[in-house]
């Protein structure tokens, strides 16, 4: 049986590794918008995009530049509906990067628990825990894929719109 936990968790964890991998090649495009909507070069784009540390600074420079008066709407709209995009696909992300991991003792199924404090009106509740059965494991592999998806959209715009690559 341990084999079974084994090969799950190894499976998970190659997943969580190709969704990692997803991610950070795709949030990286938003150095070419950054570069784009404000006329810098790539390099100036990259120092900027480096030091916003969290991923929704990244995504919220990139929509204030894109809703700067003067910009056209087929510059704006086409960015904006792919930060969106990207906000919707980072819930799985955060989920499985912050937490620490451990099996179901019935089931043999890893288990994530949550490494954030949930405040509430009058107490907090700690760590909560969810099972990655084989529902979860595709909710991964979708969003991989979509993230793929994403990258070569947002690639295409990026030549679209001629900014700097």
């Amino acid at each position: 049986m341990t084999d079974t936990f084994e090969t799950r968790f190894d499976h998970l964890i190659l997943l969580v590794g190709r969704l990692n991998y997803m991610w950070t090649n795709t949030e990286s495009l938003l150095i070419h918008l950054i570069a784009g909507l404000t006329g810098a070069s790539k390099d100036v784009s990259v120092i900027i995009f480096l030091t916003l540390n969290t991923t929704r600074a990244r995504i919220d420079l990139v929509e204030r530049l894109a809703k700067m008066d003067g910009r056209p709407p087929q510059i704006r709209d086409p960015i904006l509906a792919h930060t969106q995009r990207l906000t919707k696909l980072s819930g799985i992300r955060n989920k499985y990067n912050h937490c620490i991991y451990s099996f179901d003792p019935e089931s043999g199924n890893p288990k994530t628990i949550l490494m954030r404090i949930a405040d509430r009106k009058t107490d907090i509740k700690l760590g909560r825990e969810d099972t990655v059965d084989d529902e979860a494991l595709r909710e991964i592999e979708s969003v991989v894929q979509k993230l793929s998806a994403a990258n070569r959209d947002i690639w295409k715009l990026i030549q679209d719109l001629g900014y700097p690559v």
